[in-house]
């Protein structure tokens, strides 16, 4: 029943939709109809510009973060009971009630969500991955879903309870909300292509 509890209050952390309601409350629009018609940080920047981005990053950061926190120093929640708590925020994010399930990608809390996981493995592990698929891939969607499996692969290896199935399930939930991305196929950047071409 604790679980359940704790599961509950960090989907709803997760499904506050905060660079949504900045657009509307701050900026006075829609920042779905800018961009790729996202409700998150990444079309904020785009609809107010970095200064608002920067506040809708931090919060969707931060509502994945504390439930998950919360939930091991004040719940005693750890290993594969913490499943469920952690997986809760990103879920809530990304099919938010508050938007009609629409939310947004997820990727923002998913940091978060690490962060309280694992304090400063997850973050960096996944950013490094993050960066380096970056610059290979010209697709946002492709960088998310390969970076992401990669940190799967990690966690396998790493074999802390309940980390792997954490990551299994941010991966899905990342793979289904870049879906529109990855059916467009995989793209190098220019410079690989263009040293690709130069050593033919």
């Amino acid at each position: 029943m604790e679980i359940f509890l704790w599961t509950l209050l960090a989907f709803a952390s997760g499904s506050l939709m905060f660079s949504y309601w900045i657009g509307l409350a701050v900026l006075r629009r829609d920042i779905r109809t800018v961009g790729d018609s996202n409700p998150g940080a990444s079309n904020l920047v785009r609809a107010g510009g970095k200064g608002w981005g920067l506040v809708g990053l931090f919060l969707d950061y931060a509502k994945g973060i504390a439930p998950v926190l919360a939930a091991r120093s004040v719940g005693g929640i750890e290993g594969a009971a913490l499943m469920p708590v952690a997986l809760a925020p990103v879920l809530g994010h990304a099919f938010s009630p508050w938007l009609r399930g629409r939310g947004g990608k997820a990727v923002a809390v998913t940091f978060g969500v690490w962060t309280g996981v694992s304090l400063w493995e997850g973050p960096v592990v996944l950013g490094a991955l993050l960066s380096f698929w970056y610059a290979l891939s010209a697709r946002d969607g492709w960088t998310v879903f390969v970076s992401t499996l990669c940190f799967v692969v990690y966690l396998a290896l790493r074999e802390v309870e309940g980390w792997l199935g954490i990551g299994l399930g941010c991966w899905a939930v990342l793979a289904v909300k870049h879906y529109n991305e990855l059916r467009q196929g995989w793209a190098w950047r220019p410079w690989v292509r263009s040293l690709y071409n130069s050593n033919r």
